[in-house]
């Protein structure tokens, strides 16, 4: 389900950065190919990872978002994220920092994003 690197990335985006959007994800500076990112993302809604809907504003666009079960990958990914950071240098030390400093709030702070945005919803 997680075996590969963009699975990890589309989710770290949609976590950390919010992503939300195709054009979103082909952007990262990883440079996803468009297939396989087309692959990815419906392997993850196969999993019950992430979930689409339409775009109220522009029914061609899909707006992807995390599910419980995606969320629930927070600290998985956290850990991931401090022993790459251990191990390697890293383009975010400010996200590092914060996760350090308090891992705790800082997971309760993505909770609380992802709860407030499905809270949202019509």
């Amino acid at each position: 389900m997680l075996g590969d690197r963009w699975s990890l990335l589309i989710i770290r985006d949609m976590m950390l950065r919010g992503f939300r959007t195709y054009k979103e994800f082909l952007e990262c500076y990883e440079g996803i190919a468009t297939n396989i990112l087309a692959d990815r993302l419906r392997k993850l809604v196969a999993y019950g990872i992430i979930t689409t809907e339409t775009d109220a504003s522009d029914g061609r666009k899909v707006i992807y978002s995390l599910t419980a079960k995606g969320i629930d990958l927070a600290p998985v990914l956290t850990e991931m994220v401090l022993w790459a950071a251990a191990h390697e240098d890293t383009g975010n030390q400010a996200l590092v920092r914060l996760m350090r400093e308090d891992k705790k709030k800082f997971l309760a702070g993505v909770r609380q994003r992802w709860a407030d945005r499905h809270s949202a919803r019509p």
